[in-house]
């Protein structure tokens, strides 16, 4: 397993559609297993294909708390096709914004339809902190982050942060 390097704001691959992921073979799943890796090492609890500059409808997340045993979850072309009608809103974070956070508000409760490391279709509800990191994930594979939810001012003064910290990091 390797760990990959990770596509930091404002590289323009985070805001590209993921294509579909067309057969869950070998070489896919070691791909998930770098993932996973990456993910953990990072630390985060979900990691969108994207996130390591691979346009592929792959996300990986484990919501399982410090004193649990790891717990991942994968999602082959996931997608949502039920919200519930409550909202919640959670502090989130990016792998691809580091050390940026911000309320954002999402649906309280989703199902998604998707295809599991097996190959299968499968469908799972879902509440609480695992609809929201679907929800953010899904959403990179459309090209969409979380910033995206919250107001233009803070949104441009984000982008202008990282834009600046992507020069310093080039002429370094």
């Amino acid at each position: 397993m390797t760990i990959k390097p990770l596509v930091l704001l404002p590289d323009p691959i985070l805001r590209q559609q993921s294509l579909p992921v067309e057969r869950v073979d070998a070489e896919l799943e070691g791909f998930i297993d770098d993932m996973l890796e990456t993910m953990y090492d990072a630390p985060g609890i979900g990691l969108a294909a994207i996130q390591v500059g691979v346009p592929r409808r792959l996300l990986v997340i484990d919501v399982a708390g410090k004193d649990e045993p790891k717990s991942p979850q994968v999602f082959i072309n996931p997608e949502v096709v039920a919200t519930g009608d409550g909202i919640s809103v959670y502090e989130e974070g990016c792998l691809s914004i580091p050390d940026y956070y911000a309320d954002v508000e999402r649906p309280e409760t989703i199902t998604v339809k998707y295809l599991g490391r097996d190959g299968k279709e499968h469908t799972t509800e879902a509440d609480g902190l695992l609809a929201t990191c679907l929800q953010h994930e899904i959403d990179h594979l459309n090209g969409v982050l979380f910033i995206d939810h919250i107001s233009k001012l803070k949104r441009d003064m984000v982008v202008r942060k990282f834009t600046k910290l992507a020069k310093q990091r080039m002429t370094a």
